[in-house]
């Protein structure tokens, strides 16, 4: 007995047309590749590829004469609290997926500072915590 190949074993049903269904409409090209499409075993993996490669910085410790200039800076504004003195203040924000965060420079007229919840209120809505400060610019032009 010879070796069977594939051509002998549907020999009988080569020249046989395709079937197609009366009673369901033929599936599309797009759908069919659809079907065979690879499987993403690992969901979310690129995602927390992505995370792990977006870089945070480290908090910066203030010393004590740069923490008394930024009060003095927080006076000199309360003081022309009614004229909207224009400041620019960079703040540290803590990342909510990993640790560190990064610094935002925030600059505008000031609306307020609130020395109840220890923060500023910036004219376009933004609230800066005072503990998070790292920097302020005042006078600004």
């Amino acid at each position: 007995m010879g070796k069977i190949t594939v051509t002998d074993r549907y020999e009988d049903i080569m020249d046989h047309p395709h079937y197609q269904s009366k009673k369901r409409p033929h599936m599309s090209l797009h759908n069919r590749a659809a079907q065979f499409a690879p499987f993403a075993a690992l969901s979310g993996y690129e995602a927390s590829i992505r995370e792990t490669e977006r870089l945070t910085q480290e908090r910066i410790t203030l010393g004590s004469d740069q923490i008394d200039m930024i009060n003095e800076k927080l006076q000199a504004i309360n003081t022309q609290i009614s004229g909207r003195p224009r400041a620019a203040i960079t703040y540290f924000v803590p990342d909510t997926a990993k640790a560190g965060g990064s610094y935002i420079c925030a600059k505008g007229p000031v609306k307020k500072i609130d020395g109840v919840y220890g923060c500023i209120i910036m004219e376009d809505g933004t609230v800066i915590s005072i503990k998070d400060i790292s920097d302020i610019e005042f006078p600004l032009d």
